[in-house]
């Protein structure tokens, strides 16, 4: 059972600790073989971080069945002589090596990008870190949270405080934190196309404030340009479009809710159409005037009584049948049972758990990586000998 096939063939030496071992994930899901390093007798953080584990409380956390999956792992202590130089060995075949910890960990232990480069010349080094290499927050402790805070992601209400927090309460998931993988990713393999072709190493660096950053460059970018921005017409003074209720959420018969999304002309008439009530397009919903804001909260009204007479479902069905944008709103148990998720290969199974597969799709290839290695499962099969640690 494996990942895809895509990166058959590349080697990658992965040191990395909680999320930027997803760098690694996205490499072993599309078929790279990733060897990920770990401290003998105790391993990476993720192992046993997050709220849920598998069989028990001490069992393996999803974090690490999701981002360690189709690894192989070996212990390998590198603070020592021989831990040292069995990493060296292993980084002269591979064609990349991912830090994933505090900027300059590798270097402080003399396995810098100098060192990977005397062992193989084309190598690329990916370093992923919190905060980057430069910069008064080099060294600042970091976590997922505040990523997404930093960057102004993260709604934090400090004049409205309540239990369990301002910020870890509010069910926002962190983006840098998942995001960064992708990106790590794509930096590595961008890395090893240049390598090959020119045989020359490349350095590489990605850290979560700087995925957060970019996460949204249009706000980032009309800030540093405030000098020249300018309301775009057809927009009200604070931001909103104002046909914002065709953009919008609404109630259902179920007591679920259906993101309506046809604030353009040619799905708002499908819409009205399939619903008989052509009264509502006469409506100005594109002048931004003085009864701007009282047209928009009446159709924002009807718009709400009429959603309550239908399930999703029904309604589902209506968006299809008439090409009306907009969708089913799902909790994570709904999203289980949704007719769209069930018919797709969007799970995989192995070992008798199912888990949620890679978002990329290979035509005519099946998702089905091995569950995330047990801690040094690999070293013989990856040294060719018991850890020299051991």
């Amino acid at each position: 059972m494996s990942g895809y096939s895509l990166l058959s063939g590349v080697r990658v030496l992965e040191v990395a600790q909680l999320a930027p071992s997803s760098v690694g994930g996205h490499l072993a899901d599309l078929g790279a073989d990733v060897i990920k390093v770990e401290t003998p007798g105790r391993g990476e953080g993720v192992r046993s971080t997050g709220a849920r584990a598998v069989d028990g409380p001490d069992g393996p956390g999803f974090l690490h069945l999701r981002w360690n999956r189709g690894k192989r792992s070996i212990e390998l202590d590198l603070r020592s002589d021989a831990g040292r130089a069995a990493f060296l060995r292993l980084a002269a075949e591979a064609d990349a090596v991912v830090e994933g910890t505090r900027h300059g960990h590798l270097e402080r232990l003399g396995l810098g990008f100098d060192a990977l480069c005397r062992v193989r010349p084309q190598t690329v080094l990916c370093e992923v870190s919190g905060t980057g290499a430069d910069g008064p927050y080099r060294d600042l402790a970091t976590g997922g949270l505040w990523f997404d805070a930093y960057a102004g992601l993260r709604t934090v209400d400090t004049q409205n405080p309540s239990p369990p927090g301002v910020m870890g309460g509010s069910g926002e998931a962190p983006q840098a934190m998942y995001a960064i993988g992708a990106y790590g990713a794509l930096a590595v393999l961008a890395g090893v196309l240049k390598a090959r072709g020119t045989g020359e190493p490349v350095r590489v660096q990605v850290s979560s404030v700087d995925v957060a950053t970019a996460w949204m460059p249009d706000r980032i970018d009309a800030a540093l340009n405030a000098d020249r921005t300018v309301p775009r017409p057809g927009w009200t003074p604070d931001g909103r479009l104002p046909d914002w209720p065709l953009l919008d959420a609404y109630a259902t018969k179920d007591g679920g809710a259906m993101v309506f999304g046809s604030h353009t002309a040619k799905f708002w008439q499908h819409f009205c159409t399939a619903v008989d009530r052509p009264d509502l397009l006469e409506i100005d919903l594109a002048t931004v005037d003085e009864g701007g804001d009282e047209r928009a909260l009446h159709v924002w009204r009807e718009l709400d009584a009429l959603f309550r007479t239908r399930t999703r479902a029904e309604w589902t069905d209506l968006f299809l049948a008439h090409d009306i944008a907009g969708g089913p709103v799902n909790t994570v148990a709904d999203l289980l049972e949704d007719p769209h998720f069930r018919a797709r290969a969007t799970t995989y199974e192995v070992d008798g758990l199912r888990f949620a597969a890679s978002p990329v799709r290979v035509v005519g290839e099946d998702f089905a990586p091995a569950l995330a290695p047990g801690l040094g499962e690999h070293t013989e099969e990856v040294l060719g000998c018991p850890s020299p640690d051991s």
